[in-house]
């Protein structure tokens, strides 16, 4: 198996002077977490590429991540930045960002008030991705998700990747019209999912069997094709959870999946998206 991919954690450094934190951030724990750390974690486990999300406390500022691609390279690091829709230049900044391994662009509908997804700007992001061969990341509650299914409708040429299962489950509880909604996202071809932050939804309990069928689901409505692990690393290292607790369950649980379909949800469509020469941005090759 060609090693597996992380394709959500992120990194962050206690450098405040170089990389300043928004004013109100969340206090990030632990308050250094450089990608050095994450790669001692995740590379003993068998994880040899990771893709890094921007982190809020940072916002539109993805110099960071950006600059830990560019220390690294790309074949160890893609990243997925922050850019704000309501910024005229929004598109722009999508194909500035992708010159330096940025592949992905995250959306939060709560940044943005009732407005999403109807901001011009957003618009212009999701059309710019299809043109670019980009990604749109949505992080969003089951609530969201109607919307998100009404934007992947209206640009069908958009790669799109739903962080963390659209958060069924962060409650405790998991929905069957939560689960349904989400699967209704399968319709649309460029539509991926995130198999991602256990340690945060359903029961919360390694080794997270309880969200098998939440999983089963998925890959009947979408296929492992259009599925992907994530630690959601460092968040995934709280009290009672491992890196290693969160790859388990793909890697050796779920006796539905076959020795193929492991190798598309540990490597292959994360590969697809945020890897490889064939999904750089089209203007770059």
């Amino acid at each position: 198996m060609t090693g597996i991919i992380d394709a959500h954690s992120h990194v962050w450094t206690s450098d405040r002077r170089a990389h300043p934190r928004v004013p109100g951030a969340a206090e990030l724990r632990p308050d250094d977490f450089p990608p050095e750390k994450l790669l001692a974690i995740a590379r003993p486990t068998g994880v040899e590429r990771v893709v890094l999300i921007q982190t809020n406390a940072y916002l539109w500022d993805n110099r960071y991540i950006a600059d830990s691609i560019r220390r690294f390279g790309a074949s160890t690091f893609s990243g997925v930045g922050l850019v704000d829709p309501a910024a005229p230049d929004a598109a722009e900044a999508m194909r500035r960002l992708a010159r330096v391994g940025i592949r992905g662009f995250r959306l939060q509908p709560e940044l943005h008030s009732n407005t999403w997804p109807s901001l011009p700007g957003l618009r212009r992001m999701w059309a710019r991705a299809a043109e670019d061969g980009l990604v749109i990341c949505p992080l969003l509650n089951p609530g969201a998700l109607p919307g998100a299914e009404r934007m992947c409708a209206q640009y069908p040429d958009t790669s799109v990747v739903i962080d963390h299962f659209g958060r069924i489950g962060l409650d405790g509880q998991i929905r069957e019209e939560d689960v349904r909604a989400l699967c209704a996202l399968a319709r649309h071809p460029r539509t991926h999912v995130k198999v991602s932050a256990f340690y945060a939804l359903g029961r919360k309990q390694a080794p997270y069997l309880d969200l098998a069928p939440l999983i089963r689901k998925l890959y009947d409505a979408f296929g492992p094709q259009r599925l992907m692990w994530a630690s959601d690393c460092p968040y995934q290292l709280c009290p009672g959870h491992t890196y290693a607790d969160s790859l388990q369950l793909v890697r050796d649980g779920l006796d539905f999946l076959s020795a193929a379909d492991r190798e598309w949800l540990l490597w292959k469509t994360a590969e697809k998206l945020f890897f490889g020469i064939s999904t750089a941005p089209r203007f770059l090759r």
